[in-house]
């Protein structure tokens, strides 16, 4: 009884984590930091044997550290907003189909409404914002729901990987390090799932492929 107690409250400590990660990729996708924020980021103290991650986090801890927030407001603005769209269009319909409100917002709207999901009436933003999606997989996560390998699967699999090593291309520090840690961290994320469904008797089948 003693080990399976310590085996939850290991995972329920990974799993708060894994929440908390989720949050902060969002926070960083969808505004710029503050003060605050930035001077949190600058006294991260990353495990040590954490591989990609720990590289990932001591980048962005550097950067955060040279990051005023005048300069992350403007790199933000650039990269992820626009006048028109930033350099980065973080959005499930734009890598997917190549434009934006298409196909894939419709099907995650879906998904959505069945997990009893609502964007917040002050978010400006569609629900396929890379950033909305992070902020989803927080609540599953959070709420140790047992579609959260799904939803993975489904909405941030086929192309949030792809966004995030695009914005660890950029010229900005604090983004370059915000991309790097998302593309380490969904890396982290799609193995523990796909471990998770080769464990499991059940075999989660994509209705949209069959």
């Amino acid at each position: 009884m003693h080990d399976n107690s310590q085996t939850a409250a290991a995972a329920a400590e990974t799993d708060a984590l894994r929440a908390d990660i989720y949050r902060l990729l969002a926070r960083l996708l969808l505004a710029p930091p503050d003060a605050e924020l930035l001077d949190f980021l600058a006294h991260l103290e990353p495990d040590e044997d954490d591989g990609d991650m720990t590289i990932a986090w001591q980048g962005l801890a550097d950067a955060a550290r040279a990051t005023s927030p005048e300069a992350a407001a403007q790199a933000h603005f650039a990269l992820l907003v626009g006048v028109i769209q930033g350099e980065i269009t973080p959005y499930a319909s734009w890598y997917l189909h190549g434009t934006l409100m298409d196909e894939p917002l419709v099907a995650l709207r879906r998904d959505l409404r069945r997990l009893g999901i609502a964007r917040a009436e002050e978010s400006r933003e569609p629900e396929d914002h890379l950033g909305a999606l992070f902020e989803v997989m927080a609540l599953l996560v959070e709420g140790d729901s047992p579609d959260q390998g799904a939803f993975f699967h489904r909405h941030l699999a086929p192309w949030a990987q792809r966004c995030m090593g695009e914005l660890a291309r950029v010229e900005a520090p604090l983004y370059a390090g915000t991309g790097r840690l998302g593309a380490a961290f969904l890396a982290q994320e799609r193995q523990r799932f796909e471990a998770m469904a080769e464990e499991s008797p059940v075999r989660v089948i994509d209705p949209a492929a069959g």
